[in-house]
């Protein structure tokens, strides 16, 4: 397709910066991102953000079908006439927010899980990765281009300083790593970080899996919530529910001391705890 600055200058259209568009303007690693995702024609694509479509086409020539939701009319509506001119015909754009709209209802729609792309802006990226993690049973994989700090943090692992909630709740569910790293000349306009790109396959069941997913991930935001604090007091101070004595109880009951912080424990500690916590909640209901 024509290069982002003349489609954009033949269109009349500027970049929003709030809305993070930065246009991939390298064909090649274009191609190596969907090499990377290792789509074929059986796969329905959803990608986010589709922009002016450097990914889109050689997605569309890999994959059965490509379902591209972008939240800029102005772009989708470029989007759609470039595909069209091109004689790509597999296509679905469609102008709408991600953050609002139902993956399970997509996924049901394509009659099979996902393949998810995306060049995510810095602002909404968590929210996806979040969205993503609850929708994992209509997602296969995902293959992601993020700012280099927010595939860090996704990828990290305990002890480190990058490691936090994300870290934890993709690491319960997913194996993420990072594939390549993307330079910011390689975009228009060109951001002031370079990206990375992160793929995600989904484990099904959890190779850890909690008896209760949603008080884990209560738990691991009231852990990393007041970071710099122990978890006995983490916890504690949280809306959990839970005074200092319980937390220190219910911690030592885990096998974790309760002086540890939260980014000293693995994915495991945290299921651990958090079936602990349910257990104890269970108790006390049935006492009631």
């Amino acid at each position: 397709m024509t290069s982002p600055r003349a489609l954009l200058t033949a269109w009349n259209i500027r970049a929003k910066k709030q809305l993070g568009q930065n246009f991939l303007n390298d064909p090649n690693m274009a191609r190596a991102i969907v090499d990377k995702a290792g789509i074929d024609d059986d796969d329905v694509v959803l990608e986010i953000g589709p922009g002016l479509g450097a990914i889109t086409v050689p997605a569309a020539a890999a994959a059965r079908r490509v379902i591209a939701v972008d939240k800029d009319g102005r772009i989708t509506g470029l989007l759609a006439t470039e595909l069209l001119a091109a004689g790509i015909d597999n296509v679905d754009v469609r102008e709408a927010d991600i953050l609002r709209v139902d993956l399970a209802s997509i996924s049901d729609e394509a009659g099979q899980p996902l393949v998810v792309l995306g060049n995510l802006p810095y602002n909404i990226s968590s929210q996806v990765i979040v969205q993503l993690i609850h929708a994992r049973s209509g997602i296969d994989r995902a293959v992601l281009m993020l700012q280099r700090e927010m595939a860090q943090r996704i990828c990290a692992g305990p002890g480190s300083k990058e490691y936090g909630r994300l870290s934890v709740m993709l690491g319960y569910c997913a194996q993420p790593r990072m594939l390549m790293q993307v330079r910011a000349s390689l975009f228009f306009p060109a951001p002031k970080v370079d990206s990375t790109v992160v793929g995600i396959r989904f484990a099904d069941p959890p190779v850890f899996p909690a008896h209760d997913e949603r008080l884990l991930f209560r738990v691991v935001k009231a852990a990393f919530g007041k970071r710099r604090k122990t978890l006995r007091n983490a916890l504690s101070q949280s809306d959990l529910d839970l005074d200092p004595p319980t937390c220190e109880r219910l911690l030592e009951s885990a096998r974790i001391d309760p002086m540890r912080r939260a980014e000293s424990l693995s994915v495991s500690g945290f299921v651990r705890l958090s079936n602990i916590i349910g257990t104890h909640r269970q108790s006390l209901e049935t006492c009631g």
